[in-house]
């Protein structure tokens, strides 16, 4: 029996109520700033957010290295990308997210090699200052087609202080003003990996458009010129969302950092309109793009139909009416097949009901292609959020919905527990958890080896797969550990 908003907001701050009670008093009382219920017509989802975690809690997030390295900076193919510091964080970040990319890898393009400078004791003792010349003296040996060298400094490196804006300039010069950007985004930096974004963009900003000058004299403007900003083309998403765009009678110039290039970001400021995918990883360049160079910059989410339609007529709006009829037929040719899917799903998968528990937007933005296929989104949260995100996700969230901001492993686990979803969209670290749980579960940071999720043809696959972790008969073959017979 489904139960009333006002049933479902009882048990929900029950259930707020039981985890909290493990905690000593001082980590509940901390921890309850973050748990709440959505309430209707609330301008927030009253919870705190873009704070330090609570050591010992479990916490799920990143650090500022793999916001810049990971997020940011990886997946411009040309330049290659330092891992300053020992081998440990560069191979974990090496190849983890699905950043699909056009080239040949080790010539042109390196988004899936790793570059460490492999820190040794006597590199922390002594500094890496001469490691770090010789690094990249035997990049342009090897690699001489790259576009660009970016340090990625780890934890050690801002302890012990080398000096790596200073060994930037120097082999910059060295090397007819190649662009070698020093990256200041130490793990100990900020509350998550969110910092290591903001980072990344003011990295971008001081050692990218301000050296930049008119390095690319043959670039023509056009009237319909866009930049496409903070799409990490997961499983190729960038590219079916770029198709759209291109076929509403824009030219795409940019797009970064998924698939980007070190010349898509030199030429971004004279893009006509920036379109931003990842608010929170890029809102800070896109806020400076408009602020500096004039270029307006809008909100877009491509999940779903219903949200990729009013989106497409959002950004047609910037335009003139060649635009503004493109978007429409746009729209137009892609609503028959996109009603095809909801058709076969929809039936399949009505009435589900899912938690989702991510970074970045997704936490809100695929909200709508869950609906679209009607199901009920009944908990959902951010890994590193800020409030304005919490913000925006009033606009997404039905009275009533639980919230939790930076969850516990014990309080996810604890929520599922009680709530019993039909299925749970999170990260590789909680997957197998849920699974072993009996939880149908999707892997929603890299789309759990599928995609792309993005646009109308990220769509089908997206419905595919949400079938595809529900309706899998294993789930009627295992039961729970706790529900087995002794």
């Amino acid at each position: 029996m489904s139960l009333t908003v006002e049933q479902t907001k009882e048990r929900n701050q029950a259930l707020i109520k039981e985890v909290l009670d493990v905690y000593p008093d001082k980590t509940a009382k901390r921890r309850a700033k973050h748990l709440g219920t959505f309430e209707e017509g609330k301008s927030d989802c009253g919870v705190k957010s873009n704070v330090k975690s609570i050591p010992g809690v479990m916490t799920i997030r990143g650090c500022a290295y793999a916001g810049s390295k990971g997020v940011v900076w990886g997946p411009i193919k040309d330049m290659i990308h330092i891992s300053h510091g020992p081998v440990g964080c560069g191979q974990y970040s090496w190849a983890s997210r699905r950043n699909y990319y056009i080239g040949t890898t080790g010539i042109d393009t390196f988004v899936t090699m790793q570059f460490t400078s492999d820190f040794q004791e006597k590199d922390i003792v002594f500094g890496g200052d001469k490691k770090l010349e010789k690094i990249i003296d035997e990049i342009q040996d090897l690699f001489p087609l790259n576009h660009g060298i970016t340090v990625q400094s780890e934890c050690p490196i801002g302890l012990i202080g080398d000096d790596i804006e200073a060994v930037s300039k120097k082999k910059s010069k060295e090397y007819d003003g190649k662009t070698i950007v020093p990256v200041r985004c130490e793990g100990f930096r900020g509350v998550s990996q969110s910092l290591g974004h903001h980072i990344a963009n003011d990295s971008i900003r001081d050692w990218v458009f301000d050296k930049a000058g008119d390095k690319h004299p043959e670039f023509k403007s056009t009237p319909y010129d866009v930049a496409i900003i903070g799409d990490y083309n997961i499983g190729g998403d960038a590219w079916s969302s770029r198709i759209l765009l291109e076929e509403m009678g824009l030219r795409v110039i940019a797009q970064w950092s998924g698939d980007g290039s070190l010349a898509e970001l030199e030429n971004t400021p004279k893009a006509k309109l920036n379109v931003l995918h990842c608010y929170r990883s890029m809102n800070y360049i896109s806020r400076h793009l408009e602020e500096k160079y004039g270029v307006p910059w809008v909100e877009y989410n491509f999940f779903g139909p219903t949200k990729i339609a009013e989106s497409l007529r959002t950004i047609a709006s910037y335009f003139d009416d060649k635009i503004k009829e493109g978007a429409e037929r746009v729209i137009a040719k892609y609503q028959p097949l996109m009603q095809a899917v909801i058709d076969k799903y929809r039936p399949r998968l009505e009435g589900k009901k899912v938690m989702l528990f991510v970074g970045g937007l997704r936490p809100r933005h695929v909200i709508g292609a869950y609906e679209d296929l009607g199901m009920e989104i009944v908990g959902t949260g951010y890994e590193f959020g800020h409030n304005d995100d919490y913000q925006r996700t009033t606009h997404y969230v039905k009275d009533g919905t639980l919230i939790y901001d930076d969850v516990t492993g014990y309080e996810f686990e604890k929520f599922v527990e009680a709530i019993q979803p039909d299925l749970v969209g999170s990260g590789i670290k909680e997957k197998y958890v849920f699974q072993k749980m009996g939880v149908p579960f999707r892997q929603m940071h890299s789309w759990d080896y599928s995609g792309p999720y993005h646009g109308y043809d990220g769509f089908a696959i997206f419905a595919r797969d949400m079938d595809m972790a529900i309706n899998n008969p294993v789930w009627g073959l295992t039961k729970t550990p706790w529900k087995k017979a002794v």
